[in-house]
């Protein structure tokens, strides 16, 4: 049997350099929560890469897959001091793994942001940042959110929007309604189920916000693009996941945040 050294220092120079493309960071992803807005992650990343390079060039990615069901019944627990740690070992896993940042692919893992970016070796790129500059982009100043109930109830995302970018997030006002659109991401769209009279619910809530003066709407849970989108709207719409995912493309190109 033949043997190969697969050692890139045996690798001729110029078929290194043919390989490689030196100045893409690599990103660390932590995903499964859900899986389905992690693929759209995937998808985005990729082929954003591919449409810069022009060619089949696929971004230095490392992913780490949780398990949702456990993330959820800690969440009913209020054990987020848990899912610190879980995403506290996550982000050095991706570090040793060779990431030079790390995403969250989702919302709601945010709310522990502060506790576990302290003890992160590299950076993670907040997904309220992504979302501040392209509201800022659109010259809004008042903005309608829809999310879980730790999204829309805890001032994680709202505190980063007014804070950095002067902006105003409003959810939706009745205690009812915010625990139905939480129900809604966990019982269906995390496990894919897309109902046409949950779309329309949902559509509900934003002409309410709307009519409350928000400018646009924050689709503030990754799985919201699974059911409406920008079509489905006057108003601007902030797809989360979207931004968030080109935010990890431009740190794979080389910008800072």
């Amino acid at each position: 049997m033949t043997s190969y050294n697969t050692s890139s220092t045996d690798y001729p120079k110029k078929f290194q350099q043919e390989l490689h493309h030196p100045m893409l960071r690599k990103l660390g992803l932590i995903g499964g929560l859900s899986w389905h807005s992690t693929l759209e992650y995937y998808t985005y990343l990729n082929q954003s890469i591919n449409e810069h390079f022009g060619n089949n060039t696929n971004p230095p990615l490392v992913l780490l897959n949780l398990d949702q069901y456990n993330m959820h019944q800690l969440q009913k627990a209020d054990r987020w001091d848990t899912i610190a740690i879980m995403l506290i070992e996550a982000c050095d896993q991706l570090y040793k793994a060779g990431a030079s940042a790390v995403m969250f692919c989702a919302n709601t893992p945010h709310k522990v942001y502060h506790d576990v970016q302290p003890h992160s070796m590299i950076p993670i790129l907040h997904i309220g940042d992504a979302i501040g500059n392209a509201v800022r982009k659109k010259g809004l100043c008042k903005v309608g959110l829809i999310g879980t109930i730790f999204t829309m109830e805890e001032p994680f995302i709202a505190k980063i929007l007014k804070d950095k970018y002067d902006i105003d997030m409003m959810v939706p006002d009745q205690k009812e309604d915010r625990e139905k659109l939480h129900t809604i991401i966990q019982k269906e769209l995390s496990l894919g189920i897309l109902k046409p009279e949950t779309k329309k619910y949902i559509l509900d809530q934003v002409a309410i916000l709307e009519s409350n003066g928000a400018e646009g709407i924050i689709l503030g849970c990754t799985e919201f693009p699974l059911i409406i989108g920008q079509n489905d709207l006057k108003i601007p719409v902030f797809n989360t996941t979207l931004l968030h995912a080109q935010m990890g493309v431009d740190f794979i190109l080389g910008s800072d945040f």
